[in-house]
Protein backbone atom coordinates (compact mmCIF):
# COMPACT_ATOMS: atom_id res chain seq x y z
CA UNK A 1 0.00 0.00 0.00
CA UNK A 2 1.08 3.39 -0.78
CA UNK A 3 0.35 7.67 1.03
CA UNK A 4 1.19 10.42 -1.26
CA UNK A 5 0.93 13.79 0.73
CA UNK A 6 3.34 16.34 2.28
CA UNK A 7 6.18 15.83 5.18
CA UNK A 8 4.46 17.45 8.13
CA UNK A 9 6.96 15.92 10.60
CA UNK A 10 9.91 14.17 11.07
CA UNK A 11 10.45 12.98 14.54
CA UNK A 12 14.10 11.98 15.95
CA UNK A 13 14.87 8.59 16.01
CA UNK A 14 13.58 6.58 19.41
CA UNK A 15 15.94 3.64 21.30
CA UNK A 16 14.13 1.40 23.41
CA UNK A 17 14.82 -1.55 25.75
CA UNK A 18 18.41 -3.33 26.10
CA UNK A 19 18.53 -4.49 22.50
CA UNK A 20 18.37 -1.34 20.73
CA UNK A 21 14.99 -1.32 19.07
CA UNK A 22 15.13 1.82 17.02
CA UNK A 23 11.57 3.70 15.82
CA UNK A 24 11.19 7.16 14.09
CA UNK A 25 7.40 8.44 13.10
CA UNK A 26 6.88 10.78 10.25
CA UNK A 27 3.64 12.54 9.51
CA UNK A 28 1.94 12.54 6.55
CA UNK A 29 -1.10 15.25 5.62
CA UNK A 30 -2.85 13.92 2.43
CA UNK A 31 -3.98 15.95 -0.19
CA UNK A 32 -8.11 15.58 -0.43
CA UNK A 33 -10.96 17.45 0.42
CA UNK A 34 -10.18 16.35 3.98
CA UNK A 35 -6.95 16.07 4.39
CA UNK A 36 -5.59 13.54 6.81
CA UNK A 37 -2.68 13.29 9.02
CA UNK A 38 -1.11 9.93 8.83
CA UNK A 39 1.34 8.84 11.55
CA UNK A 40 4.02 6.25 10.11
CA UNK A 41 6.40 4.61 12.39
CA UNK A 42 9.61 3.63 10.74
CA UNK A 43 11.77 0.70 12.16
CA UNK A 44 15.29 -0.64 12.77
CA UNK A 45 17.51 0.04 9.79
CA UNK A 46 14.44 1.86 8.31
CA UNK A 47 15.40 4.78 10.32
CA UNK A 48 17.52 5.98 8.23
CA UNK A 49 15.60 6.43 5.13
CA UNK A 50 14.27 9.71 6.57
CA UNK A 51 17.55 11.64 6.69
CA UNK A 52 16.70 13.00 2.85
CA UNK A 53 13.43 14.21 3.85
CA UNK A 54 12.24 17.61 5.08
CA UNK A 55 9.00 18.96 6.21
CA UNK A 56 6.66 20.65 3.68
CA UNK A 57 8.29 18.02 0.63
CA UNK A 58 5.91 15.66 -1.31
CA UNK A 59 6.37 12.20 -0.81
CA UNK A 60 5.23 8.51 -1.76
CA UNK A 61 5.51 6.17 1.27
CA UNK A 62 5.17 2.28 1.29
CA UNK A 63 3.47 0.93 3.86
CA UNK A 64 2.38 -2.16 5.46
CA UNK A 65 -0.76 -2.73 8.16
CA UNK A 66 0.60 -4.25 11.03
CA UNK A 67 -1.90 -5.36 14.35
CA UNK A 68 -1.41 -7.69 17.48
CA UNK A 69 -2.88 -8.51 20.21
CA UNK A 70 -2.21 -7.86 23.90
CA UNK A 71 -3.38 -9.03 27.20
CA UNK A 72 -2.90 -6.30 30.52
CA UNK A 73 -2.58 -7.41 33.62
CA UNK A 74 -6.33 -7.71 34.46
CA UNK A 75 -6.43 -10.36 31.40
CA UNK A 76 -8.69 -7.61 28.98
CA UNK A 77 -7.47 -8.34 25.56
CA UNK A 78 -6.62 -5.19 23.17
CA UNK A 79 -5.94 -4.85 20.09
CA UNK A 80 -3.38 -2.36 18.64
CA UNK A 81 -2.76 -1.38 14.44
CA UNK A 82 0.56 0.49 13.30
CA UNK A 83 1.16 1.77 10.05
CA UNK A 84 4.99 0.98 9.09
CA UNK A 85 6.95 2.55 6.51
CA UNK A 86 9.36 0.66 4.66
CA UNK A 87 10.10 3.02 1.64
CA UNK A 88 9.59 6.85 0.86
CA UNK A 89 10.62 8.69 -2.05
CA UNK A 90 9.86 12.08 -3.48
CA UNK A 91 6.46 13.04 -5.24
CA UNK A 92 6.79 16.38 -6.95
CA UNK A 93 3.86 17.51 -8.41
CA UNK A 94 5.87 17.92 -11.69
CA UNK A 95 6.19 14.21 -11.57
CA UNK A 96 4.35 12.79 -15.31
CA UNK A 97 1.61 10.43 -14.30
CA UNK A 98 3.03 6.52 -14.00
CA UNK A 99 6.74 7.48 -13.83
CA UNK A 100 6.24 7.54 -17.90
CA UNK A 101 8.12 10.45 -19.34
CA UNK A 102 6.67 13.05 -21.44
CA UNK A 103 6.17 12.96 -24.89
CA UNK A 104 7.05 16.12 -26.77
CA UNK A 105 4.24 17.83 -28.93
CA UNK A 106 3.40 17.27 -32.45
CA UNK A 107 4.81 20.65 -33.63
CA UNK A 108 8.28 19.26 -32.42
CA UNK A 109 8.48 16.57 -35.27
CA UNK A 110 9.33 16.75 -38.80
CA UNK A 111 7.44 15.62 -41.28
CA UNK A 112 8.42 12.62 -43.85
CA UNK A 113 8.10 14.42 -47.32
CA UNK A 114 10.72 11.99 -49.26
CA UNK A 115 8.76 8.94 -48.83
CA UNK A 116 8.66 7.20 -52.09
CA UNK A 117 4.96 4.97 -52.80
CA UNK A 118 7.49 2.32 -54.58
CA UNK A 119 9.26 1.42 -52.10
CA UNK A 120 8.25 -0.93 -50.01
CA UNK A 121 9.58 -2.52 -46.57
CA UNK A 122 9.93 -6.07 -45.66
CA UNK A 123 8.14 -6.05 -42.43
CA UNK A 124 5.95 -9.05 -42.13
CA UNK A 125 3.12 -7.25 -40.95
Amino acid sequence: MEIEGKVKLIGETQTFGSNGFRKRELVVTTDEQYPQHIMIEFVQDKCDLLNNYGIGQDVKVSINLRGREWTNPQGEVKYFNSIQGWRIEGAGKAAPAGGKPPVAPMEAFEPADDLNEEDHDDLPF
